[in-house]
């Protein structure tokens, strides 16, 4: 019997937060942080997650040592773009596909991973949309390893995904469009998800387990 296919995830979290003015990873959310909020829903679907870590890693390194679910991978280049940073992670996925996700996102719900992981298409780059635009996580296809691994520093990971080109995945989930940049929007979104934590719901370990 063969092994089953590992499902990973390369998740952002390297960036510099500068229009937010603080450190946004480590921001409280529900009973965690933003990032834990993050990577709980990556994990309802992912075996693993290559956290890419860069502006104060060495204080996500502490904080999720000891995870075996979660690879840390550390940007030295972190100031010079994104781009960098999906190079650094892209470069320690071991499975065919897999998701590209961002950390200052934890509105992303579980749903989102699942529909994106049960589409049909393994040939192109699959976006979710709603509300007629796309967001993310984004599903990336086996071609997409050697794409970026031999694409310029000065190249993008929008260059990539026309060059594949893209399926989009139509979900009911606002979530993929909400990441947290600025001090108002983590106050509002914030504030609404401590209304919504007062709801009962299934608790899911962040730090990796399905």
């Amino acid at each position: 019997m063969s092994e089953k296919a590992l499902i990973e995830c390369v998740m952002l979290a390297a960036g510099l937060s500068s229009r937010m003015g603080d450190w946004k990873m480590m921001l409280p959310w529900g009973a965690g942080t933003l990032l834990d909020s993050a990577l709980r829903s990556a994990f309802t679907l992912c075996d693993r997650v290559i956290l890419v870590t860069g502006h104060r890693g060495n204080e996500l390194a502490r904080y999720y040592r000891g995870q075996p679910a979660i690879t840390l991978v550390h940007n030295a280049d972190y100031a010079s773009g994104m781009f960098s940073s999906v190079k650094c992670g892209a470069a320690a996925v071991t499975s065919r596909r897999f998701f590209l996700a961002l950390g200052d996102m934890p509105e992303v719900s579980p749903t989102v991973y699942s529909a994106l992981w049960q589409h049909p298409d393994h040939d192109h780059c699959l976006v979710p949309g709603y509300d007629q635009g796309q967001g993310h996580p984004v599903l990336l296809p086996a071609q997409a390893l050697a794409l970026i691994s031999n694409a310029p520093a000065d190249s993008s990971l929008k260059t990539i995904v026309r060059q594949i080109g893209t399926c989009t995945v139509d979900v009911d989930e606002p979530g993929i469009h909400c990441d947290i940049d600025t001090p108002a929007q983590y106050r509002q979104r914030a504030e609404l998800n401590r209304l919504l934590d007062t709801l009962p719901r299934r608790r899911i370990n962040p730090h990796g387990g399905r």
